[in-house]
């Protein structure tokens, strides 16, 4: 990268339950137009102790929002145009695991994702890019929000595999099984294509998975009603507003080039030739991939 030393810019995506963030100074809603269309809603920017943080509510406010109908390349972009370097992202789930129960919160570090109906690239025709997934969760933001769980004293495990579903409909008991047996640690919809996109923007990205109850395998599945979902989705993003006034601060201070490359995934990634591709695509990459198309 072109400098060494980066000012911090905190991304946070609010999932299901979380529409605003606590504690927010300077607050602007600001609406960002992007190439690829319009973003989920409006970016509330702020600075939340010192450090400027810009909020992303992923089914926009009141949640009209889908899954599936989610514009979630419009919505890495405007984090990205908007300065952002890294991205935590706050996400309701169902646990695979007798062990993760409802009001756990699991800090992934891998994914699989099972979505089909979603466009899932910045790049294609005309531009060709191939960046690394094999590891994608940024493991500095990982240390950042265990800490900050923890001290906080919230139930917290570090490490699983969240499994991506394209939904809306929630999975079959089979599914939920299949799943098990792949050793997956929580299901949610949302969080693919958003990692992949994260990472071609070149931006620092790690998860929060909120269970919100077991998924559909466990026996006492069908004994859970909506009221007590609800119940345990709001205490849950009652708790990640905690967490974000409490990591932001953690994650302050001019850092030097992410260890773990996620700032320059895409050093490497483009391989189509710079006379054979297509001047409409370049200019909708200016800002995800500005640094080396430019």
């Amino acid at each position: 990268m072109s400098d060494a030393v980066t000012n911090p810019v905190i991304g946070i995506i609010g999932g299901s339950g979380l529409y605003d963030v606590d504690g927010l100074e300077e607050k602007v809603w600001r609406r960002v137009p992007t190439p690829w269309g319009d973003p989920s809603d409006a970016l509330l920017e702020g600075r939340l102790g010192g450090v400027r943080c810009v909020f992303l509510p992923r089914h926009g406010r009141g949640h009209p929002l889908s899954p599936s109908h989610l514009n979630y390349r419009a919505n890495i972009d405007a984090l990205k145009r908007l300065g952002c370097t890294e991205v935590i992202s706050l996400s309701a789930v169902g646990s695979l695991r007798a062990d993760l129960p409802p009001g756990h919160f699991v800090i992934v570090d891998q994914f699989i994702d099972r979505s089909f109906a979603r466009e899932k690239s910045f790049f294609g025709e005309g531009c060709v890019a191939h960046v690394s997934m094999g590891h994608p969760v940024c493991p500095r933001l990982g240390d950042a929000l265990e800490g900050a769980c923890r001290t906080l004293g919230l139930p917290v495990s570090r490490g699983g595999t969240y499994l991506v579903m394209e939904g809306p409909q929630f999975s079959t008991k089979a599914e939920s099984e299949l799943y098990r047996a792949w050793g997956c640690s929580v299901i949610g919809m949302t969080n693919m294509p958003e990692a992949k996109l994260a990472r071609e923007a070149e931006l620092c990205y790690a998860t929060v998975a909120m269970v919100t109850d077991y998924d559909c395998w466990h026996p006492d599945h069908d004994h859970v009603t909506v009221e007590m979902i609800v119940k345990v989705l709001l205490h849950n993003a009652d708790n990640a507003r905690h967490l974000v006034k409490a990591v932001v601060p953690e994650l302050s201070g001019q850092r030097g080039l992410c260890h773990a490359g996620c700032d320059r995934a895409l050093q490497h990634a483009i391989i189509t030739a710079p006379d054979r591709r297509d001047p409409s695509l370049m200019a909708k990459l200016d800002a995800v991939a500005g640094r080396l198309l430019g």
